[in-house]
């Protein structure tokens, strides 16, 4: 009986239990959580299936003496992270968005691009708000920019200024990216009427090809000479945009908009996912940056509608202030909530 119970006791040694915490416990429950919510809710599943199972593979801790985790040097884990880190995969998604991304709604009507700008207002409140809780002003603009719920910015910006919030940064950008459809119609719908809501907006003009060929070349380098910090992600989307809009390369544009962007999403995901190791995720900071997070989403979406309200006092054709919250970064899911929401004021519209 001793041997049996010698022998039961070195198994159990062996298996995650002993070293298992409650805060791995809370983490896989949160992994599981993010499964359902994109399987039985629809929201985002291609983030969060990703995302929530990298957040289960990540609190298994590992057998004594292995190397596993993101944070283990020579683990494999640990090479796939090191595009996370290092700021790799965001650009690449960034090259498979470009060459989704259809510009010449904007280019119809260039008015538009004040929406874009007035919605960041979110990120610089965030930062301040941030700098006040005693983040440091590096931290503090990566956690604005969560603001945006645009996971290959925040990610990108994150593995630059605040590396060591990485994890949380990438998971409330990502979380409230899929949580668009929840949080932005009801600012929405609290910041217009109804008569707002069904204001029907002339159709835009035809662009021609030129325009959309010269477009993205002439945005890279007006962009980049004024921001050079974003030559990496900025080059990446209209080279992206090029290759879709001068129909000479579409296999390339169909493999950026496909493929690429496919398995760069689903390493990006996993990676995120896994480093949310309890010992290193779960501490206070953490609530204070989701909770910041969500405080900038929400000005942001109510930036750009109360922008678009102030843009329709001096425009003699109105613009449905709806719009104003496709200015957040979340492309394509802010666009799709504002067709969403508008088409149920007015199913014709």
């Amino acid at each position: 009986m001793d041997y049996v119970l010698t022998k039961a006791t070195q198994l159990f040694q062996t298996t995650a239990f002993p070293a298992m915490e409650w805060g791995n416990v809370l983490m896989i429950l949160i992994g599981i959580g993010f499964v359902c919510l994109a399987i039985v809710k629809h929201y985002e599943p291609l983030l969060l299936v990703p995302i929530g199972f990298g957040i289960i593979v990540g609190n298994i801790p590992p057998a004594a003496g292995m190397a596993f985790s993101v944070y283990d040097e020579g683990s494999v884990l640990r090479y796939l992270y090191f595009g996370v880190e290092k700021g790799i995969y965001p650009p690449l998604i960034f090259l498979g968005i470009g060459a989704m991304t259809d510009f010449s709604t904007m280019l119809s009507n260039p008015k538009l691009i004040l929406l874009g700008a007035a919605a960041q207002i979110g990120v610089f409140l965030t930062y301040a708000g941030a700098l006040v809780l005693t983040f440091s002003p590096e931290q503090s603009g990566a956690i604005g920019i969560i603001g945006g719920a645009d996971g290959p910015t925040a990610i990108f910006l994150a593995s630059r200024l605040a590396p060591d919030l990485l994890g949380a940064i990438a998971i409330a950008a990502y979380s409230y990216m899929a949580l668009v459809p929840v949080i932005q119609p009801p600012i929405m719908r609290l910041l217009t009427t109804r008569e707002e809501r069904l204001i029907r907006m002339k159709p835009s003009r035809q662009v021609s090809r030129a325009e959309r060929i010269v477009f993205p070349v002439l945005a890279f380098v007006v962009c980049t000479v004024l921001a050079p910090g974003a030559v990496v992600l900025i080059g990446m989307l209209f080279f992206g945009n090029l290759l879709k809009e001068c129909a000479v390369t579409d296999r390339l544009a169909l493999t950026a908009r496909s493929a690429m962007i496919d398995i760069v999403t689903i390493l990006l995901g996993f990676c995120v996912g896994a480093s949310t190791n309890a010992q290193h995720f779960l501490h206070g900071r953490s609530i204070l940056i989701f909770a910041l997070g969500a405080l900038s989403f929400a000005i942001a979406t109510a930036g750009g509608v109360l922008f678009a309200k102030a843009m329709n006092l001096f425009l003699k054709e109105k613009i449905n202030p709806l719009i104003g919250a496709a200015g957040v970064s979340a492309v394509p899911d802010s666009a799709r909530v504002v067709h969403v929401v508008g088409r149920e004021e007015d199913a014709n519209n």
